[in-house]
């Protein structure tokens, strides 16, 4: 018996936490959207500027997302949040 699975092709794009999140933001144009809490602001910030950059083929191309890093506080509870938004392509 085999221990191998043929099944074809490998999907074009994985389905990844980011393919997920890049395609609800896709599917509200326009709407920022809370897309990651990390633990630093340093942390946001590198999400946000990877967000718009692409660095992820999930937000390709480069451009047509926005990000943001911004540190909330809450009733005394400081948090850190990456707000994203698509705006589409060459914009």
């Amino acid at each position: 018996m085999s221990t191998v699975e043929f099944v074809g092709p490998p999907p074009k794009q994985r389905n990844t936490k980011h393919a997920r999140i890049a395609g609800e933001l896709r599917a509200h144009p326009n709407v920022w959207g809370v897309v990651r809490k990390p633990k630093s602001i340093t942390r946001a910030a590198s999400a946000a500027q990877a967000i718009r950059n692409a660095r992820l083929n999930a937000y390709a191309p480069a451009g047509s997302f926005e990000a943001v890093a911004r540190t909330v506080t809450d009733g005394g509870v400081v948090e850190y949040r990456v707000y994203a938004r698509y705006i589409g392509a060459g914009k």
